[in-house]
């Protein structure tokens, strides 16, 4: 049975302090809109834990007995199938969550999860938000919400695989990244490195250096991990993004 354990070699607990724990609740998306009441019962089942680059944070088919918020860093969730091949699923970045339905129904984890980058966590320990999940009504409608974000990014994914090809997922990914609609050009750096966003767009790397040539025609120009989007409505027209999932 694969362990559900963080790997206490690499990972450090910081200090038990639960003011710090408090501010970190305070600083995230899902959490901060929670009373103080909520939050500082939370902050007695909560601990921020620190690691480096490139470890392996829990495992696939192991017992989810926390939930883990990125504060800072990188995750990558990856999937091994029985052969041991290996895809990485999401790249999970600051404030996002990660298999919140298998925590929620007690089920084994799907995915395995690795820093990419080091990274600065918030761990929730699981049986203890499920007893204040039945308790208080304003944390089940804040992990609903979390819960049903996770299954929109899903469904995106699946969308993008089946109706795009490799060069429209890059480029409806690429206009993800863009902060002004109103501009039709703008430059960016790509926020991981493009051996993770191939796995992310669900392609090899080869495939993914012919999809960026094939969006030269469309303004898009890369310099290493700088991308500039000189013609964002051309490039729209190409890729065709999904506005009820943007």
């Amino acid at each position: 049975m694969p362990s559900s354990a963080l790997v206490t070699g690499s990972v450090t607990v910081d200090k038990d302090d639960r003011a710090d724990v408090m501010h970190a609740m305070r600083s995230t998306p899902l959490l901060r809109d929670l009373s103080d009441a909520v939050m500082q019962r939370l902050a007695l089942i909560g601990k921020i834990v620190t690691a480096p680059a490139d470890v392996e944070l829990y495992q696939q088919g192991g017992v989810a007995d926390r939930l883990l918020l990125v504060l800072d860093g990188q995750l990558a969730a990856f999937s091994t199938s029985g052969n041991g091949t290996t895809a990485v699923v999401e790249v999970v970045q600051p404030g996002q969550t990660l298999g919140l339905a298998t925590l929620l129904a007690r089920l084994p984890r799907l995915m395995g999860l690795r820093t990419v980058t080091a990274s600065r966590l918030l761990s929730i320990e699981a049986e203890g938000l499920l007893a204040l999940v039945e308790q208080e009504p304003s944390l089940v409608t804040v992990l609903l919400r979390a819960e049903a974000r996770e299954f929109h990014a899903l469904v995106r994914q699946v969308c993008d695989l089946k109706l795009r090809t490799t060069a429209q997922r890059l480029g409806c990914y690429l206009l993800s990244l863009t902060t002004d609609r109103q501009a039709n050009s703008v430059a960016m750096r790509l926020p991981f490195d493009k051996r993770l966003l191939a796995a992310r767009l669900g392609c090899r790397q080869e495939n993914l250096s012919r999809a960026f040539a094939a969006l030269r025609g469309f303004g898009v120009e890369t310099h290493g991990a700088r991308v500039v989007l000189h013609d964002i409505a051309k490039l729209t027209a190409y890729a065709e993004p999904d506005e009820a999932l943007a």
